[in-house]
């Protein structure tokens, strides 16, 4: 069974910067798609970036357009964790964030596609 945990989430001043890690067990995800969702009150789940593989050797990354630049998507894998380095935070990026997993390569924006989810953690910007 995979579990996926989630911190480094907090309480921020708009234009400052949090580091979220998420830390995978009951299997290495080294080669599976693993993403970052983010959900704000009373919205629906959104996508914020996600990264994966291209053959053997590739990585590549995707990111929401209001995210694109200012967060940075990253894995070590030999610690079996995925990163989402957030910078220049803005008010609107208040959310509770999701890390992902899917049982696959298979990079998607669709929260449904994906197979293992984490608890959240919560990311608050004051302005």
């Amino acid at each position: 069974q995979v579990q996926l945990v989630e911190s480094g989430g907090g309480l921020v001043q708009a234009g400052g910067s949090l580091r979220l890690s998420c830390v995978a067990s009951g299997r290495a995800l080294s080669r599976n798609a693993m993403a970052w969702f983010r959900q704000a009150p009373g919205k629906e789940r959104e996508f914020v970036a996600a990264t994966s593989w291209i053959g053997t050797s590739t990585s590549y990354e995707d990111y929401a357009d209001s995210v694109k630049g200012r967060f940075t998507i990253s894995r070590d894998n030999a610690k079996n964790t995925v990163y989402l380095q957030m910078n220049s935070l803005k008010p609107e990026d208040t959310a509770v964030y999701y890390c992902a997993a899917d049982k696959w390569a298979s990079l998607t924006r669709v929260p449904h596609n994906y197979d293992y989810w984490g608890q959240g953690t919560q990311v608050t910007v004051s302005s």
